[in-house]
């Protein structure tokens, strides 16, 4: 027998021995949720759980999205391997979709990058802006990376008509940093004049936003601190972290947690120099987790001292009363990335807010919810949660007679409309003048 027969069986056995405790080991406590055709002791069937408030919209997504009680993944052995899902999303070559590139320069002079996505067989122009085609907002997750779940739900959208656009934070993704700042991981200010940029260009378009992973804790402190004045129409979260200091203080899985930070010190050395005026770049770089890059970058400061004020400030869910438009969140309980249900998902919220919904799976891993090689269940359940929405909204108004509201107004003040009927004055929504705000820079393709 070979010398290294033995030691191969060793790993092999090993190995199979973990995977059997990330399956057999994933307990998930018995809870009591609101939904229709599953029984409370169906906690360990395949068929989707939508835990919420009941509510008018709940009922009529429960009755339109088919998607919602529908397996969410094939009968490919790779499903309960949560592990391998996630990765999968991460390595394997994203679909073949261009991009057209904005840059938008912010009030500090800043700037951001609106990724436009365009078919492969059609022009290179964009749709105009008296276009009705909906938009939709794609925010990455917070360390700038571009993953496969990201573009391949870009391509579906663009198959039903929609018009998805890729925010990409300051100097991340070839963004180009023009200023001594990076962006908090809760502060919204960037993002809030990106979507009024696309509101104003695009007035007769709705409006849906998409997170991926971490990017939500930014989707989830705009919505919050915009309340009804989002300019959204709905929302939706893929795989969310909700509590995010104690996901920076105890780390996701050692693979990720060593990915990210070599990933997220990889973009930060291109800035080296510049940065060094403000930040300690020798101490940011000897850094070995991901919440000592963050203290590094921005707790040793007068604006925030210590670790526990900058998320005081910085917590997605701080002003999570004040969100008014519905936000769908998709996860899954084998979400290793993530960590275990019972303490990481707030179900009080989604069981006391009606603004919230969460789509809980039995497998799907972070990012996942594969269904084969060519096909996302989560992009599935979002584009026909889109459609009912909007659905049920224009419904809503027509019960009420409601007349639909154009951007037209009378005197000196201009109204919009948004989403659930909430409307707001043109220049209410930012302290800036619209055309101070905003140059138009020339557009590439990607």
């Amino acid at each position: 027998m070979p010398l290294w027969a033995p030691t191969v069986c060793i790993v092999s056995l090993a190995v199979l021995y973990l995977l059997a405790r990330l399956y057999f080991g994933q307990g998930f406590r018995d809870r009591f949720y609101w939904r229709t055709g599953c029984a409370p002791g169906e906690r360990d069937s395949d068929v989707p759980k939508l835990i919420c408030k009941p509510s008018a919209l709940a009922k009529y997504l429960l009755k339109t999205c088919l998607t919602f009680t529908s397996g969410s993944q094939s009968q490919w052995i790779w499903r309960k391997l949560p592990h391998l899902q996630t990765i999968w999303n991460v390595i394997w070559p994203p679909a073949a979709v261009q991009f057209v590139r904005d840059y938008l320069q912010l009030a500090d002079e800043g700037l951001v990058a609106l990724d436009w996505a365009v078919a492969t067989t059609s022009s290179r122009r964009r749709a105009s802006s008296n276009s009705p085609a909906p938009i939709v907002l794609v925010i990455p997750n917070s360390f700038g990376k571009i993953t496969r779940n990201v573009v391949k739900f870009c391509a579906s959208a663009l198959d039903c008509g929609h018009r998805p656009v890729i925010f990409n934070r300051r100097c991340q993704n070839g963004s180009l940093l023009t200023t001594l700042k990076l962006q908090q991981f809760g502060d919204p200010s960037d993002l809030r004049e990106a979507i009024r940029y696309i509101r104003y260009k695009h007035p007769n378009a709705r409006l849906f936003t998409v997170s991926e992973s971490t990017g939500a804790g930014l989707l989830l402190s705009y919505l919050g601190e915009c309340g009804s004045s989002s300019y959204v129409t709905c929302a939706a979260c893929i795989s969310p972290v909700f509590r995010y200091q104690e996901w920076f203080e105890t780390g996701p899985p050692w693979l990720y947690h060593w990915f990210l930070l070599l990933y997220q010190k990889t973009w930060l050395s291109r800035y080296a120099t510049v940065l060094g005026d403000i930040i300690d770049m020798d101490k940011l770089f000897a850094t070995r987790t991901l919440r000592e890059v963050e203290e590094v970058l921005f707790c040793q400061t007068k604006s925030n001292p210590c670790w526990d004020l900058y998320w005081e400030k910085n917590d997605p869910l701080r002003d999570v009363d004040e969100v008014a438009v519905p936000v769908l969140c998709i996860c899954s309980q084998d979400d290793l990335f993530r960590g275990d249900p019972d303490t990481t998902l707030p179900f009080e919220l989604f069981e006391t807010n009606p603004h919230f919904f969460l789509l809980l799976t039995k497998h799907g891993g972070h990012c996942g919810f594969l269904k084969s090689r060519s096909s996302v269940w989560s992009h599935e359940v979002l584009l026909e949660y889109f459609k009912s929405v909007s659905e049920f909204f224009m419904t809503e108004e027509r019960t009420k007679s409601f007349s639909k509201r154009k951007c037209a107004g009378s005197g000196n003040s201009t109204a919009y409309k948004c989403g659930r009927g909430n409307s707001f004055k043109r220049d209410s929504f930012c302290s800036h003048n619209i055309h101070d705000i905003f140059n138009w820079q020339r557009s590439y393709t990607r």
